[in-house]
């Protein structure tokens, strides 16, 4: 786990961010806020944590996505009393016992707690194995430039907020959530074999979809569920959907 922990501050900071995240940033308040940023067509660019330090607010985010965020957040920055720095703090994780000033991760109970301190880390869970039984997408594997959050779970992970306003992205994101049936999405299912994460599956050689990451005989799968049904391939794992 390699994240870049930035530090969002000035007078403006919080408004700043409630018109940019997927959340509402006055759930702040109340412990950690799992949030995305998102293209103007509604597609992910990244996800993070965001939590209150001192006079700041923390944004959480992987190290493979940092630059561009800053990037973005820099562009719609303009003049706003808002300054965006990298911090020093580091960001340790576990699921047994909380220590003082740990916040509860949103997205499951299961995922336990997160610390920023002068300390990384993680107690040694096994992050796979519960990520892949509550289907929770990672980062740069599960999550791509392609996702759309919905597709992604988020609104059952606490991710996005449909009453806090808007936001970049909201117009697609609430479309999505009113008007459609969602056709395509992550799904647990079940894999008999391996294969590599990012193995297209299929279904009467069709394509169904594509196979992420696997742990105890499950795995996560981005489905077309139109066409997920029966025994599906992916190269020579069986995949089946649902998961039992």
């Amino acid at each position: 786990m390699t994240r870049t922990i930035l530090e969002i501050t000035g007078s403006e900071a919080q408004d700043f961010l409630q018109g940019l995240v997927t959340n509402d940033m006055r759930k702040l308040d109340q412990g950690l806020v799992y949030a995305a940023m998102l293209t103007p067509q509604g597609k992910y660019i990244a996800d993070f944590f965001l939590a209150r330090h001192e006079e700041a607010i923390l944004l959480d985010v992987d190290e493979s996505l940092s630059s561009q965020l800053l990037q973005r957040l820099t562009m719609y920055k303009l003049r706003a009393d808002v300054t965006i720095t990298q911090s020093k703090l580091q960001v340790k994780r576990g699921t047994g016992p909380a220590p003082d000033g740990a916040l509860a991760d949103p997205r499951h109970p299961d995922l336990g707690w997160r610390l920023y301190g002068t300390e990384g880390g993680d107690d040694g869970t096994d992050w796979e194995a519960i990520r892949v039984a509550h289907c929770i997408p990672e980062t740069g594997i599960e999550l791509s430039p392609d996702t759309f959050i919905l597709e992604a779970g988020f609104e059952r992970l606490n991710g996005v907020d449909f009453k806090k306003g808007c936001y970049v992205g909201q117009e697609v994101t609430a479309r999505m959530k009113h008007k459609t049936e969602l056709r395509k999405g992550l799904a647990t299912v079940e894999v008999e074999g391996q294969a590599p994460a990012g193995t297209q599956i299929t279904s009467s050689e069709k394509p169904a979809g594509t196979l992420f990451t696997q742990s105890g005989g499950k795995g996560i799968a981005y489905l077309r569920f139109d066409r997920a049904a029966g025994p599906m391939q992916a190269e020579s794992a069986t995949v089946t959907y649902p998961a039992g």
